[in-house]
């Protein structure tokens, strides 16, 4: 089963939208575990994952956890740490590794098999990446032997500074694709096809999504329409960042909800 069919299938059986972030910040851990080393900071923030883990499973579609304040817990047992938190997530829900990557050629496909491989990498179902150095920067997390894993690429995300590039109106393109993000959306489409051309698999779900912040729904509904009706999207930014729960759903949801 494939990264997308696993979250449409946890979805519909659960009747639930909720990606979790599992973000063990500084600030969220003891002062005095940080303080001792190691070794103590990054058993206290498996178990601050943990029990956000316990405490939600029943209620999540999709796991989201940033390899950024694991990285930050020390250069030793920071990704050990990432894994372990990884394997306490149930096998039934996907882990979807945010790391935001982006480059090109042997880079991309080591960052590729980093995130995914089961045995000596962080074994992930998917990753949040960055689209801007185009489909070679994409394509090795989507297709050969990962045809069957899946991305979310970041299209106009929830941080203000997002505007300073993601909203540029873009000249001599169609009236259906006027900004920078609008026509990284229309591309997820058209990437997502190329990549099954290149490795077919048994799913026919689209594998690429999209993360658009939000903190702003007129984004999520020209989004939305851009990319179609069967693409994924991930609105990160209800609650502390100021979005609305009610207004992020009523632009971004598809017919089926």
């Amino acid at each position: 089963m494939s990264f997308f069919q696993q979250i449409e299938s946890r979805s519909e059986s659960i009747n639930s939208l909720l990606c979790v972030g599992l973000d063990p910040h500084k600030a969220e851990l003891p002062s005095d575990a940080w303080e001792a080393g190691e070794k103590e900071r990054c058993e206290a923030a498996y178990q601050f994952c943990a029990r956000i883990i316990d405490a939600t499973s029943p209620h999540t579609v999709c796991y989201k956890p940033n390899a950024a304040f694991f990285e930050a817990l020390g250069a030793n047992l920071g990704n050990v740490t990432l894994r372990r938190v990884i394997d306490h997530i149930p096998a039934d829900i996907p882990v979807l590794l945010d790391v935001k990557r982006g480059d090109i050629g042997s880079t991309a496909a080591a960052y590729a098999e980093a995130c995914y491989d089961e045995k000596d990498g962080l074994n992930a179902g998917g990753v949040t990446l960055s689209p801007l150095m185009g489909w070679d920067s994409v394509q090795p997390f989507v297709t050969g032997k990962y045809a069957d894993k899946g991305a979310f690429i970041l299209c106009k995300t929830s941080n203000p500074g997002s505007n300073d590039l993601l909203a540029l109106s873009l000249r001599h393109q169609p009236q259906s694709q006027p900004t920078l993000f609008e026509k990284i959306a229309n591309l997820s489409q058209a990437w997502s096809t190329k990549a099954a051309t290149e490795s077919p698999s048994t799913s026919t779900h689209p594998r690429l999504g999209l993360v658009v912040g939000a903190t702003d729904p007129q984004a999520l509904s020209k989004v939305r329409q851009a990319a179609g009706p069967n693409v994924w999207i991930l609105a990160p930014g209800v609650g502390a960042q100021g979005g609305d729960l009610d207004a992020a759903c009523l632009a971004g949801l598809n017919e089926h909800g």
